[in-house]
This record gives structure tokens, C-alpha cells and sequence, in this order.
């Protein structure tokens, strides 16, 4: 459970009478809703308000979902105000309006926080003392609620010397003193308030409400008293959930990296031959590389590969980071794989000749995802007559960013032959399992390679850095294995992971079931 989940469990009792015992001693709510009607009268009098402002929105039992405790009453907001207003500032404002004489700060959506007043996006502005704008001045102890994003979310202004003035998406109430502050606030912040709200908005992506409906909200009121008390353990409870939310971040945090850790841990077992055992009556390692060797002279002789592809730069005890099974081989990636990048084209060329035609489909950084996915039908291809100027990678082939912000962080393995841009590095294996170097290409050691040969503003890798990279290569039979291993493991993590979201889910529709 959240600590967001937690609070709204706290006012949700709080406000139902649950938190605190009641006292038959105390005095009744319904003596303090005739005191606010008494006070009232007397600003009628005195001119300060209108006859109507003495209207009340009668609440009946059915709309309120339970029952309150006896001595408590339900009362819509315009009944146990004294005064209400939204703002002017925005389009009802014009220039004439404003003057140099008076400053004040204007209260907007981002100053109403959803654990109190946020000092943030400070706009101050002048204005004459017109009628309009005197109703939407708001006083230290007034409370101001949100007509939208989230709407319904309320603050109490802040105590100071500062004069303050309502956005036209703003509204303020101001209450008696026979109501405690806190309380209101609370109230209002609680889920009873808020499906009032979101069950009767405007819009869709923007939901909004308005004065005239919060005025008809209702908040169930206890005695003055156990309004004190109620908010006092509120306080209580609260001081204790921000401390169990600090750590329930940390570990959901924790959590969060936990598939993460593990499977890089996975890899980095699997590469360094502890994943699994070595069977003895598999072809060594040293058995694999004449075979990549004598597919290389194959492929010079079709004219696939250059005779330069054929030269082997000798791997120094220096360059081993650690001890492989003894039936492994240290190679580097130039030898067990060809090496290359593809070609860029400019959006002009891309509408002019490549946009919804038929051909072979050319993918860029954006259609590889970090999950390894990859989209191949992105509305840009490559006619026949154009393909003598692409690279080709083809079906099994790993295709990895190696420029940019995803520069070795997207990586995935083809199911089809695609063309490619020139920020793509293509790995088309030898004689090698290509799940195996795809497991390698997103290992920690790779990973921190990688990151050791970044240069140039933008952050990438060149083919000749990549290229001496060193693997480690198990037999052939036992890369199988460490794959199918791998698969297996990453299956359980992604399987646990779901079983968790699902778990917290349900958590949290229980919780607000309740």
C-alpha cells in the first residue's frame, strides 16, 4: 500500500467518525451550523451580503454513502460559508483594469500542491480595487480550491503580509471561525469530496468543475471539538506514513531495479561460464574458430568479405578481464562476426523516394525499442532499383545503436532483412549462435566497454573501436545451453515482475473499495 493510499484511508475514517471517539459532552455540529447562519444574518445587515447568500442546498441521507455518528450533520460548502468567489485574472481582465498603485500575488493551479501551498511560479501583478477584484481577494486562512488539474484539489492560504488575489481557475471559501481550518482542509482532500467532483466534471482530458457546483458539494462536520482532536490525530498519522513513504519509495525503487540487477547478473554469470556446466564431450571452443577461419576464406573468395577481414590481431593476457572454462576461447568481435553500418537518408529523399512504396523496409534508431523489439513497418522502404546503394542486414543479423542517447542501450535481433541508418551497427555472425553474442552485446562487461570508447559531442562508438572488442567463446552445443538458460531465467524475472503489478493492482481497488 502507498502512502497516498495510506492518507486517503486516514481521512476517509476520519471523516466517517472512525479515527476518534466520540463525546456525548460536546457540543453538537447543529449548534455551530446555527451560529454560521446567525453570523450571516448580521453581514446581511450590514451589507456585506446578499440575502441570498443566506440559501442553503438541503442535503439528504441518500446522497451521503454512510452513516454519520450522531451529534455530527452533513452540509453543503455554500451553508457553512460565509463568502465564496472565483477569479477574475484572465480573460474577464482587461488592460484598463491594471494600475501601478496596488501589488499582490496571484494564487494559480500550480500553487495548490497536493500536500499544501506550493511557493512556486511566483507571479505578482497590479490592479485597481474594482468591485470584481475585491470579491476575489484571498486572506491568510481562506481555503482555495482547484477548478481543474486536479480539480477539487484544495489549500489553506498561507499565514503572512502577503496579499493575494484568485486565477480564474482558483475559488475561495472562507469559513468561520467556528469551523476548524484544518479540519476543512482535510475534509475537502478526502475521497468523499473528491468523487463529488470527478462525479460531476466537464471535458475529458481537462476535468473541470465550478463554483456554483463546489458551493453544492457537502462535508460531514463534527462538533467544534472533536473537529480539534480529529485533525490532531490526523497529524499523528500523517508524521508517521510520510516516514513509511520515504521507505516504501526506497523500496519500491528497489524493487523497481531488482529484474534489471538480476538479469544483468544472469549475463555476466552466463559469459563467464558459471551459468551452467561444461559438458566434456562438446567440440572446444578451439574447434569453432578454424570453422569461423575457414568460412571467411569462403567469404573472400565471394567477394563478401576483404582479405584484410582474414588478418587476427593477437589478445593480450592484459586485455582478459577474467578466467574462462577451459574448453573457451578469448576472440574478438571482428572475428566471429562481419562489422558495418548503414546509410542515412535526408527526410527530404525519405518523402521524396522512399515513403509508401514497395521495397525492403528501412528501420532507424527510433524503431528499435529498449525492449529489444523493433519495428519494422514504419512507412519507409527501399525499392529494388535504390538497393545498390544500402547496406543489407539480414534475418538473424543484430542490429545495435551506437551513437546518441541510445547508443548501446537499443539492441535487437532481426527477423527479417531490413536496410538500416547509419547510426545502427550491424553484427551478422560466423559459424557463432546469434542469441549468444545478442546476450553478450547487453552484458555488463560489454556494457562498460562500450561506455569506455564513447567520444564526440553526441556520445557514440566507431567500427574500429567495436571491432577489437574481445568475447568469450564457449563451445558451440554449450552457447545453445547458455541461451536457452538465459531465456529460461529472464522468463521467471518477467513472469514475477507481472505477478507483482498485478498484486499491486489489486491493492490499490481494494483500498479504494474501502
Amino acid at each position: 500500500m502507498t502512502a497516498k493510499q495510506l492518507t486517503d484511508s486516514i481521512l476517509q475514517m476520519a471523516i466517517q467518525g472512525k479515527l476518534v471517539p466520540q463525546d456525548p459532552n460536546d457540543e453538537p455540529a447543529s449548534a455551530l451550523l446555527e451560529r454560521i447562519r446567525e453570523e450571516k444574518r448580521r453581514l446581511v445587515k450590514e451589507g456585506k451580503l446578499k440575502k441570498k447568500d443566506l440559501e442553503e442546498t438541503a442535503i439528504s441521507e441518500d446522497e451521503v454513502p454512510f452513516k454519520i455518528p450522531d451529534g455530527w450533520i452533513c452540509a453543503s460548502l455554500s451553508t457553512l460559508s460565509l463568502d465564496s468567489a472565483d477569479g477574475p485574472f484572465g480573460s474577464n481582465l482587461k488592460k484598463e483594469h491594471y494600475t501601478d498603485n496596488k501589488e499582490v500575488r496571484i494564487i494559480q493551479l500550480s500553487n495548490i500542491g497536493e500536500e499544501g501551498w506550493r511557493n512556486t511560479n511566483v507571479k505578482y501583478t497590479t490592479f485597481e480595487h474594482l468591485e470584481c477584484i475585491k470579491r476575489s481577494e484571498a486572506f491568510a486562512g481562506d481555503i482555495i480550491i482547484a477548478k481543474m488539474m486536479p480539480a477539487g484539489r484544495s489549500i489553506i492560504c498561507p499565514i503572512g503580509n502577503e496579499k493575494y488575489v484568485l486565477s480564474s481557475d482558483a475559488v475561495r471559501f472562507n469559513f468561520p471561525p467556528v469551523l476548524n481550518k484544518e479540519y476543512l482542509y482535510y475534509a475537502i482532500n478526502s475521497n468523499i469530496f473528491r468523487r463529488q467532483v470527478y462525479g460531476d466534471v466537464q471535458g475529458i482530458t481537462r476535468v473541470r468543475t465550478s463554483l456554483t457546483k463546489l458551493r453544492n458539494y457537502y462535508l460531514p462536520i463534527p462538533p467544534h471539538r472533536e473537529q480539534m482532536r480529529i485533525v490532531g490525530r490526523i497529524k499523528e498519522f500523517l508524521s508517521l506514513i510520510k516516514e513509511y513513504g520515504e521507505a516504501y519509495e526506497e523500496a519500491s525503487k528497489m524493487d523497481a531495479e531488482l529484474p534489471d540487477k538480476l538479469k544483468k547478473s544472469i549475463l555476466q554469470d552466463a559469459i563467464m561460464g558459471k551459468l551452467g556446466t561444461q559438458d566434456p564431450n562438446d567440440e572446444p571452443a578451439s574447434v569453432l574458430l578454424e570453422q569461423i577461419r575457414e568460412e571467411k576464406k569462403k567469404l573472400v573468395k565471394e567477394g563478401k568479405l576483404k582479405k584484410k577481414d582474414l588478418e587476427e590481431t593477437p589478445i593480450n593476457e592484459d586485455e582478459v578481464p577474467f578466467k574462462i572454462p577451459e574448453s573457451w576461447e578469448w576472440y574478438r568481435l571482428s572475428g566471429i562476426s562481419q562489422i558495418y553500418t548503414g546509410n542515412s537518408i535526408s527526410e527530404s529523399e525519405k518523402a521524396a523516394k522512399y515513403t509508401d512504396v514497395d521495397g525492403i523496409n528501412y528501420i532507424g534508431t527510433k524503431d528499435i525499442n529498449f525492449d529489444h523489439s523493433i519495428k519494422y513497418n514504419n512507412g519507409i522502404r527501399i525499392p529494388n532499383q535504390y538497393l545498390g546503394a544500402f547496406k543489407i542486414a539480414s534475418v538473424g543479423s543484430i542490429l545495435m545503436c551506437i551513437e546518441g542517447g541510445s547508443a548501446g542501450r537499443k539492441i535487437g535481433i532481426l527477423s527479417e532483412e531490413v536496410c538500416f541508418g547509419n547510426k545502427l551497427c550491424c553484427f551478422s555472425p560466423i559459424c557463432v549462435f546469434n542469441r549468444y553474442l545478442y546476450y553478450y552485446l547487453q552484458s555488463p562487461i560489454l556494457k562498460d566497454l562500450f561506455k569506455s570508447n564513447i567520444t564526440g559531442i553526441i556520445g557514440g562508438v566507431s567500427i574500429s573501436k567495436l571491432a577489437p572488442i574481445i568475447i568469450p567463446l564457449p563451445p558451440l552445443a554449450e552457447q545453445h545451453r547458455i541461451v536457452e538458460k538465459i531465456e529460461a531465467l529472464f522468463a521467471e524475472i518477467d513472469n514475477m515482475t507481472i505477478n507483482d503489478i498485478t498484486t499491486n493492482e489489486e491493492e490499490t481497488k481494494e483500498t479504494e473499495t474501502e
